[in-house]
């Protein structure tokens, strides 16, 4: 007997297109369902008989797909989640500086000294002065949690003066560093009509590694770290940058200008991922544990051909991933007998709507009374299609030999409450508009955004007595002129 609470799935982005790594680190997902099938093709015989009866049917070959079904919770980096939201958009992460030792003691972040307050590290994309950088997971409890700003910047030894840090000759194997956002000193930062400034001798924001089409968080808990007007700590998303101002939009009405006098005002970002073009494949394991001698299925060369991230309101925010693949085998030993665990629930709780969804905006605006968002899903389709050929040229067995691109299509469900004309009037018209949508929990947050939709369908639902009347509105992505792209997905690995 097998049962479903002893299935194990486990998966490895590949180097590669459709090769397994040499001796690969599996890592576990968080799944609600597991439809992937590696399954034999064939077709029934013509054969003609006199006795009404059939030939055998003729295999013809081999297919490897099939679909997942998740919870969203924060694509953690290096998740598996995160490699198939690689996969799904054809593009990596744009990410912020950070070093992580990644289980190997004093590996890649080497020492803290806290009579320099440098902190030794591996060479990497550099640290720069300015920016925040948030300490987790080292031995010393007076380094975990810490929230620094770089007073120095390095590639191999940024210094963060002032941050209190204590000595720790060897980092433990969980220790990270991360820039989550960036300060500016006393008085610096201000908040203007259209977005933040920096004095001639502040910050220079073209240094910081913000992405056009990218978002902030503009204010910390302490008052010291915050504007006085209490609209203006809020998000907006980033249209120009300059060495001396950001321009933002989608600010909330509540946004105000402020001097920010005295204040070391901090603004968390992002990391970024956008629509691309490159191939990116999976390699996933299905582990059957429950057997006595356990059967593990292994499928190559998976790519994302369909992604879904939706939910409505007092849900889950929810979805499924449909792959499709190359070759698979069947074997009693796994690829990775001892797998990565997948991010814990615990740091990593699933996100819901209404408690945990901080805004949907419709055209640069909150919707809101009387038009309140009732639910939302995007999908991504990469048209994929399996290349089949007569032989792969390798006498393996007789699977697809690639997995070729279709256009990245992105549709967006969004079903609001039907208060007053105005989105029927842009549904009528075929208005161009934008749709982004934030989930924020446990100090993690992703926003979700099409910048350019088409309003192609909508029409007032009455389907009864007693029932609110519903407007579902069905939108299609195109390329926007100032990011791009189609389709941002910016996660926040800390905001508060």
């Amino acid at each position: 007997m097998t049962s479903s609470n002893r299935v194990r799935l486990t998966g490895v982005a590949e180097a590669t297109y459709g090769v397994t790594p040499t001796t690969p680190r599996m890592r576990k997902q968080r799944v609600t369902s597991i439809g992937l099938a590696r399954k034999a093709d064939y077709v029934d015989s013509d054969d003609l008989r006199d006795d009404r009866q059939n030939s055998d049917p003729t295999m013809v070959g081999e297919s490897n797909n099939g679909s997942i079904g998740i919870e969203w919770h924060y694509p953690a980096d290096g998740s598996l989640l995160s490699s198939e939201i690689e996969s799904a958009f054809c593009n990596p992460w744009v990410n912020t500086p950070a070093r992580d030792n990644d289980g190997v003691l004093a590996s890649v972040i080497q020492g803290i000294t806290a009579a320099t307050q440098v902190v030794a590290v591996a060479a990497g994309a550099p640290f720069v002065a300015g920016q925040l950088v948030y300490f987790t997971g080292f031995g010393q409890s007076a380094n975990r949690g810490k929230l620094a700003k770089v007073t120095t910047g390095s590639a191999t030894a940024p210094a963060f003066q002032g941050a209190g840090l204590v000595d720790e000759a060897s980092p433990a194997a969980a220790a990270r560093m991360k820039v989550v956002g960036f300060e500016g000193a006393a008085g610096d930062l201000k908040a203007v009509a259209d977005g933040l400034t920096s004095e001639a001798a502040g910050l220079d924001f073209t240094t910081l590694g913000l992405t056009i089409g990218g978002w902030l968080k503009i204010g910390d808990t302490a008052a010291a770290n915050r504007f006085d007007t209490a609209g203006t700590n809020v998000y907006g998303r980033i249209v120009g940058i300059s060495a001396r101002k950001l321009t933002l939009d989608n600010l909330p009405a509540s946004w105000a200008t402020d001097t920010g006098n005295g204040k070391q005002i901090r603004v968390f970002v992002s990391d970024v991922i956008v629509n691309g073009v490159q191939k990116r494949g999976i390699t996933f394991e299905r582990g059957f544990l429950g057997q006595a001698t356990p059967t593990y299925i292994t499928q190559t060369g998976n790519r994302v051909n369909t992604l879904e991230f939706g939910g409505s309101a007092k849900q889950k925010a929810v979805g499924s991933i449909a792959f499709l693949g190359l070759k698979g085998t069947k074997s009693p030993v796994s690829l990775d007998d001892t797998p990565d665990e997948a991010p814990d629930s615990a740091a990593f709780p699933a996100f819901a709507f209404s408690a945990n969804c901080g805004r949907i905006g419709e055209g640069g605006q909150a919707l809101a009374k009387p038009n309140f968002a009732k639910a939302v899903k995007y999908t991504i389709n990469n048209n994929l299609r399996p290349i089949e050929a007569c032989s792969n040229g390798d006498d393996t067995a007789p699977a697809a030999v690639d997995i070729e691109d279709g256009a990245f299509d992105v549709a967006v469900e969004l079903d609001i409450f039907f208060g007053n004309g105005d989105v029927l009037d842009k549904v009528m018209a075929g208005t161009a508009t934008s749709l982004n949508t934030r989930l924020e929990k446990g100090g993690k947050a992703m926003i979700w955004e099409a910048p350019r939709l088409t309003p192609r369908e909508g029409d007032p639902n009455v389907s009864g007595k007693n029932q609110d009347v519903m407007l579902p509105v069905r939108l299609t992505a195109s390329k926007d002129p100032l990011t791009g792209v189609q389709l941002i997905l910016s996660r926040f690995e800390l905001v508060r």
